[in-house]
C-alpha cells in the first residue's frame, strides 16, 4: 500500500494552527519535526555517552518546523488533501485575525504532497534512544537496551501512534513537575494519557492507584500495552474517555498534557476531581498563551504555584484552593 504524506512547513504557532484544522477533520494521527529539539539535543550532546552523532544531523538546526499527515492512496483522499490546502492558505490569509494571539506568526503554512511507500508508521523509531528526562527518570523504547545506573527509574514505552516518548519539552516538564509534587501512596488522575509515560512515572515513584484517561481507543490500547510492559498494571487503569465526563474519582494530582484550549476546558472539573489542596499539572502550553491559560485556570478556583518554561512551551502548577481556609 502507498501513501500520500501531506507536509505543512510552518512556526511552532503555525504547526498547532494546522493540528487544530486536521483536528476538526478527524485527523489526529500526525507526525511532527521540529528542529528545535534536535538542537537541544545536540547542545547537551556531552551529557551522553554516544557512540556516534552524524554530523548532518548537527546542520539541520535552522529548519523550519513541519507537520505531516499521511493518507492512504486513493481518490478519496487525493479529494481531502485538495480541501485541507484550501483550508491551510485560508490560515494563512487569516493569519492577523488568528485565536493564538496578536502577532502570533504561522509561517509559511507551504503546504506540499509527498507520496511514500509503505513503512512510513516506523521510520520514527530511528531517532528514539533512550533518554534521561528528569533527575531519576530514563524513558527507553522496548527495541534499545539499556543498563540503568544506581537511582534511576526506566520506563520502558513504545507509542506506537500514541503521543509521548518523554522527549517533547511538554511531556519533559509534566514528568519533571510531577516529579518534584509526588509523594509516595498519592492518587494520580492522567487526563488524555497518549502512551500511558505519565502513569508509569507516577506508578514507579510509589503511587499505588493511578488513573489514565484518553479518548482515542489506539492510544488507549498501546498505554495498557505500556503499562503492562512496565508491570504497574496493578496499580495503573486505563480507562477511554473525554476527558473527565462521568468519572467519580479523587486525586490528589491531575495531571494533564493536552492543547491549551483543552486545559482552560478542564480546569473547573480538575478541581471538581482533585482533593482539598490537590495539585493540577497542565502543559502543551506555547509560551505565548500561557497567561491566557492561568487566567483560566485561576477563574476555576486554583492558585497558581509556579510555570516552568522549556524552549517555546510551558508547564502550569497549581493548587485547589482551600475552603477551609474561606479562600473563596
Amino acid at each position: 500500500m502507498n501513501y500520500t504524506e501531506l507536509k505543512v512547513h510552518a512556526t511552532k504557532a503555525g504547526v498547532e494552527a494546522v493540528y487544530q484544522l486536521f483536528l476538526k477533520y478527524g485527523i489526529d494521527q500526525v507526525a511532527i519535526d521540529d528542529p528545535s529539539d534536535l538542537v537541544e539535543i545536540m547542545n547537551k550532546e556531552h551529557e551522553y555517552s554516544w557512540d556516534y552523532v552524524d554530523d548532518n544531523l548537527k546542520d539541520n538546526g535552522d529548519r523550519e518546523p513541519t507537520i505531516s499527515a499521511f493518507f492512504e492512496d486513493n481518490e478519496e483522499n487525493q479529494k481531502l488533501i485538495s480541501e485541507l490546502k484550501v483550508e491551510i492558505m485560508m490560515l494563512k490569509a487569516a493569519e492577523q485575525y488568528n485565536d493564538f494571539g496578536r502577532g502570533i506568526k504561522f509561517g509559511r503554512l507551504y503546504a506540499e504532497t509527498v507520496p511514500v511507500k509503505d513503512g512510513w508508521q516506523d521510520a520514527w523509531k530511528e531517532n528514539f534512544k533512550p533518554t534521561q528526562v528528569t533527575e531519576k527518570i530514563v524513558v527507553k523504547p522496548t527495541w534499545e537496551e539499556y543498563e540503568p545506573k544506581t537511582g534511576q527509574l526506566v520506563i520502558q514505552i513504545d507509542p506506537g501512534m500514541a503521543f509521548g516518548t518523554g522527549t517533547h519539552e511538554t511531556t519533559s516538564l509534566c514528568m519533571k513537575m510531577l516529579e518534584k509534587y509526588l509523594k509516595p501512596e498519592m492518587k494520580v488522575m492522567d487526563v488524555g494519557c497518549g502512551s500511558g509515560i505519565l502513569a508509569i512515572s507516577a506508578a514507579l515513584q510509589g503511587c499505588k492507584d493511578i488513573l489514565g484517561i484518553e479518548i482515542e481507543p489506539d492510544a488507549v490500547r498501546v498505554a495498557v500495552e505500556n503499562v503492562e510492559l512496565n508491570e504497574v498494571d496493578d496499580v495503573v487503569t486505563i480507562k477511554e474517555g473525554d476527558l473527565t465526563k462521568g468519572l467519580n474519582y479523587k486525586a490528589d494530582i491531575v495531571v494533564a498534557n493536552l492543547m491549551h484550549n483543552l486545559i482552560m476546558e478542564l480546569a473547573p472539573s480538575a478541581r471538581k476531581h482533585l482533593v482539598r489542596g490537590g495539585i493540577f499539572i497542565s502543559s502543551g502550553i506555547l509560551i505565548e498563551k500561557k497567561d491566557q491559560v492561568a487566567k483560566a485556570i485561576k477563574e476555576a478556583k486554583f492558585e497558581i504555584l509556579e510555570i516552568p518554561e522549556d524552549g517555546e512551551w510551558c508547564a502550569i502548577v497549581a493548587r485547589s484552593r482551600n475552603k477551609i481556609l474561606g479562600l473563596f
